[in-house]
């Protein structure tokens, strides 16, 4: 599909105006200013039109980098919400795919597809879901191990699913869960006696926060990351 094309179809302008924005500088195809209106181009695109992504119709795949301060919310009268980052045409589209906590940062999916969104968060599936935790004192070897093996939250009867731990260095953990029980990874860290200072995610199956987003940016899925999750079984 030509770029011209493309921006029409996605964006509502006329093929003229869209003409006009690229000659003018304001499209970029794969973070390149793009001039030509004529360019044809791949199978997933990434264009922009003034600094913001340019989808085409069709079912929507986002990732956000949250930032602090931010509910996972639709709306909210009083505090803002990830989806009041978004453009407005995108914003009215999508839903959330497993939350995060409103001081977590970190990988946030977004996506108009119910289905895809339920492989991503339906406990059945044990999507696995990795954080680097800021910890409030060093975490002894006997606490990591733990941690592993499953710990039993308060207030809870059955111990959590074995987990991924690896100290990045004294105060750090990656850790990495395959549930999603409330405030796990906090329970999880008081379990064995520490606190979490701060929590960020990483990772949410085999899709990896993009580390060129800033906090609030967003982008959106490739092909293959959203395959990988349809192909998750």
């Amino acid at each position: 599909m030509r770029l011209d094309q493309y921006l029409a179809s996605s964006t509502g302008l006329s093929r003229k105006d869209a003409k006009k924005a690229i000659l003018a500088g304001r499209v970029t195809v794969d973070g390149e200013i793009c001039r030509q209106s004529n360019r044809h181009l791949e199978e997933t695109p990434s264009v922009g039109l003034d600094g913001q992504p340019v989808l085409m119709p069709g079912e929507l795949y986002l990732m956000m980098h949250k930032p602090a301060g931010v509910l996972s919310a639709t709306t909210d009268s009083s505090q803002p919400t990830a989806i009041d980052l978004l453009p407005g045409h995108l914003a009215s589209r999508v839903h959330i795919a497993g939350r995060l906590d409103k001081d977590t940062t970190g990988l946030l999916l977004l996506t108009s597809d119910g289905q895809w969104s339920h492989r991503v968060t339906s406990p059945r599936r044990h999507c696995p879901k990795t954080y680097r935790v800021t910890l409030a004192e060093t975490l002894p070897e006997s606490a990591r191990q733990a941690l592993e093996q499953g710990v039993l939250l308060k207030g809870e009867n059955s111990p959590t699913r074995p987990a991924t731990a690896s100290l990045c260095d004294a105060d750090t953990l990656e850790l990495t869960i395959s549930e999603g029980r409330y405030h796990q990874v906090k329970r999880m860290l008081a379990a064995v006696g520490n606190h979490v200072d701060a929590l960020h995610r990483v990772r949410i199956g085999e899709i990896a926060l993009d580390p060129h987003l800033s906090p609030g940016e967003f982008r959106a899925l490739t092909q293959e990351e959203i395959r990988s999750v349809t192909n998750g079984g």
